[in-house]
């Protein structure tokens, strides 16, 4: 396969507006090399501050808990969403480990399922979309995957292009390419190409070429993009399902592909990617980001669940009080 370069090379961002970029950027790579036994307390603390300090953030996990698990009490959905934001603060460490640590720091860290099932259907001339969500856990399994077999991943460009082309250099270090979330003619491609491609379509991005699909039994807006992409790209679909259990080991499956997908019924098609991640979250409630509005698009009609965005305050149009 072949390696795409980030679009600009790191030495070219000198500008002092990006000195605090460099910064974070030291902090993540030291993050990298320290052991667990200091990383993983630090992402608890982290998640700590998170569920403390993020209160538009933690709105959005209360509301997303409320409607996806109602049968538990308050005092576990509280629970609950305490326990989702110390995930997300240990997925920042993950992410710091995942793209910058050395491969022996992985040794005895995983496990990894299903790797006959892509050396089978490679042998066939097949390429695959690899079905997952945005579950925590999703750099360290793209790391897990560079260190066994190649595989491509998508992402979305930070507004910061310092930091998305360090993170797309270092993905790229040790998958195949990495490929932005809008740059279809590429992804169709490699699949063309016979690539494997990490792929998650469980994000709210509105009304176009979406459809309402059950996702924990709402109704949620759901690209149909998962099903065009293997059509056009003449790729399987294979769920790709990812967590980290309770001492601290992280499981990465690939399972069979879906059978009859694309269907040709969006819905259907949406409705099975949708299985696909809830059957995970299911499992591993609280690695799944909930902090985003995931049922923000609503049906002609029905109101969002989500409190209304704070605005910033307009200075120019504030007077100072005496």
């Amino acid at each position: 396969m072949a390696v795409t370069p980030p679009k600009r090379p790191l030495s070219g961002y000198t500008h002092p507006k990006y000195w605090g970029t460099w910064l974070v950027l030291g902090v993540l790579v030291l993050i990298a090399y320290l052991p667990l036994s200091i990383t993983r307390p630090l992402g608890r603390g982290l998640g700590a501050l998170f569920y403390r300090f993020a209160a538009s953030r933690c709105e959005i996990t209360r509301v997303n808990v409320a409607l996806c698990f109602p049968e538990l009490s308050a005092e576990q959905k509280e629970q609950r969403v305490r326990d989702i934001m110390r995930d997300v603060g240990l997925s920042f460490i993950e992410t710091a480990i995942a793209l910058w640590a050395p491969d022996r720091k992985f040794n005895n860290l995983y496990t990894i399922e299903g790797l006959d099932i892509l050396e089978r259907l490679q042998a066939q001339g097949k390429g695959v979309l690899l079905l997952g969500g945005h579950y925590t856990t999703l750099d360290m399994a793209g790391r897990i995957m560079g260190l066994n077999i190649e595989c491509d991943m998508i992402y979305r460009v930070d507004r910061n292009p310092l930091l998305a082309d360090a993170m797309a250099r270092a993905r790229e270090s040790y998958s195949g390419s990495a490929i932005e979330r809008n740059d279809v003619r590429q992804l169709v491609k490699n699949l063309r190409k016979k690539h494997r491609i990490w792929y998650a379509p469980d994000q709210d991005y509105g009304v176009q070429n979406t459809v309402f699909a059950p996702f924990f039994g709402i109704q949620a807006a759901t690209v149909t993009a998962t099903a065009r992409m293997a059509q056009m790209g003449r790729a399987v679909v294979c769920p790709f399902e990812h967590w980290r259990d309770e001492q601290g080991i992280y499981h990465v499956r690939i399972k069979e592909p879906l059978a009859n997908f694309p269907s040709g019924d969006d819905e259907r098609d949406a409705s099975s990617a949708n299985a696909v991640v809830e059957s995970v979250v299911r499992r591993f409630p609280s690695q799944y980001l909930w902090v985003h509005r995931r049922f923000k698009t609503r049906p002609e009609g029905e109101a969002s669940p989500y409190p209304p965005r704070r605005r910033k305050r307009d200075k120019s149009n504030t007077e100072k009080k005496d």
